[in-house]
């Protein structure tokens, strides 16, 4: 036998790691509503852009609004708004329960 194939018998196999690691998303219940009122918005921008006066105020006018503030606000926001700094969840606590 060489020694490369004496190699290959004697070597062990890696140690298989028992650690589960643990993935959670970023997003919290704010995120959430941010995305789903931009998701909402755009249907309402598409809607509106399928009414049939094409000159008229809902397809010339609103529905592009909605469409901007939809992609370009709302989704954005949702998207990367982070969590709540430790002082300002302190605050709304105070707010939600009649302290000041």
């Amino acid at each position: 036998m060489s020694s490369r194939a004496r190699s290959r018998k004697t070597r062990k196999a890696p140690a298989k790691r028992n650690k589960a690691v643990s993935f959670s998303l970023p997003y919290t219940r704010r995120n959430v509503m941010f995305f789903g009122s931009g998701l909402l918005t755009i249907l309402v921008g598409y809607m509106c852009l399928a009414q049939p006066p094409v000159d008229g105020f809902l397809s010339l006018t609103l529905a592009p609004i909605l469409l901007v503030i939809g992609y370009c606000v709302l989704i954005p926001v949702g998207l990367l708004l982070g969590k709540a700094s430790v002082e300002t969840a302190d605050e709304e606590q105070k707010i939600e329960h009649g302290g000041g």
